[in-house]
C-alpha cells in the first residue's frame, strides 16, 4: 500500500511539472530584467543584504567597544596575577 501511495504522489508530481502553466519561469527568470517583478525581487535582495550588514556591524561595534572599555579598566595596584581571583568551582565549601 505504501509503494502505490509514493507511486501516485510520483505521478502527481510528474503530471504537475508537465503542465505548461507551472512549467513557465517569472519575469525575472525567463529574461525580463525591466519587468516591475524583477524589479521588486532585486530592492528585496538589497532590503535583506542591507539587514545583514547592519546586524553584523552592531555585533563587531559592540566587541570593540568591549574591547575599548576593558582596555580602559586598570588593573588594581600591587595584585599580580598569580594573586587573581581563583573561579568559585575551585574553593572548598
Amino acid at each position: 500500500m505504501s509503494q502505490f501511495i509514493r507511486f501516485l504522489f510520483a505521478g502527481a508530481a510528474l503530471v504537475l511539472t508537465a503542465l505548461p502553466n507551472t512549467a513557465s519561469a517569472c519575469a525575472a527568470c525567463f529574461g525580463r530584467s525591466d519587468s516591475p517583478l524583477a524589479k521588486g525581487m532585486n530592492m528585496g535582495i538589497l532590503s535583506l543584504l542591507v539587514v545583514v550588514v547592519l546586524v553584523l556591524s552592531g555585533f563587531a561595534a559592540f566587541f570593540i567597544f568591549l574591547v575599548k572599555r576593558s582596555s580602559l579598566t586598570p588593573m588594581p595596584t600591587g595584585v599580580s596575577e598569580e594573586q587573581t581571583p581563583k573561579p568559585l568551582s575551585n574553593l572548598s565549601s
